[in-house]
């Protein structure tokens, strides 16, 4: 198993130099934003909503890598994301260890606020990172780091330009975490301006998963 994951990570970085110098494409925005722990120790209602510095639309993939040190057992790790034309918004929420609970929730404006994923035990892995992925025509996918838990959920147009984070369930409830981080990544595009130039990240994507899963095959065994 080892050999073969030295082959797959040869064989990306001999594909990727080929298509980084062969196809471009001109509408891929790339956004990293580090999350300190301090920003989650409030509740939902005193968040900050913090604007990017790009829209991110057509089509998008957040990785988010959690690496939040809880301290309270009813403490959380929630991030939401925000549609720039509308009042809608996907919210992903990871619980304190050990129960680690999980939680993937979406506000439209026909529905509301609807929570259409939910664990209570291992629920996310700290080990691995959370892959979101958007496209306006198959929908919201979520990867919890181990296995898809939403998959091609519609949720119409979403272009995100924002986002907020909290992790108190109640105002007088003790911090929720006291170091660490969390690092959040945008990829965004138009595929139809060049398809293959997303391959490399899709890559990177699909490899993050398949180690992730080997990692927890190999500990749970």
């Amino acid at each position: 198993m080892r050999y073969l994951i030295v082959l797959i990570f040869l064989s990306g970085f001999f594909i990727m130099p080929a298509f980084a110098q062969e196809l471009k494409n001109p509408s891929v925005v790339i956004e990293i934003i580090e999350i300190p722990f301090y920003d989650f120790n409030k509740v939902s209602r005193d968040a900050t909503i913090v604007d990017l510095e790009n829209d991110h639309a057509i089509s998008w993939q957040m990785t988010v890598d959690n690496n939040l040190v809880y301290t309270n057992a009813n403490g959380n790790g929630v991030i939401k994301i925000y549609d720039k034309n509308s009042d809608k918004f996907i919210e992903i929420g990871m619980g304190s260890p050990p129960n680690k609970k999980f939680w993937v929730a979406v506000n439209t404006i026909k529905e509301g606020y609807v929570v259409v994923q939910s664990n209570l035990e291992r629920g996310w892995y700290p080990e691995t990172k959370l892959i979101i992925t958007y496209t306006e025509r198959a929908g919201l996918t979520v990867n919890n780091g181990a296995r898809i838990s939403v998959s091609n959920l519609n949720i119409g147009s979403f272009v995100i330009d924002s986002y907020s984070v909290h992790g108190l369930e109640g105002s007088t409830d003790p911090p929720a975490v006291n170091s660490g981080s969390m690092m959040v990544e945008f990829l965004s595009g138009d595929p139809a301006q060049n398809i293959w130039a997303f391959f490399p990240f899709y890559l990177t994507a699909g490899l993050g998963i398949l180690i992730g899963a080997l990692y927890l095959t190999k500990k749970r065994s």
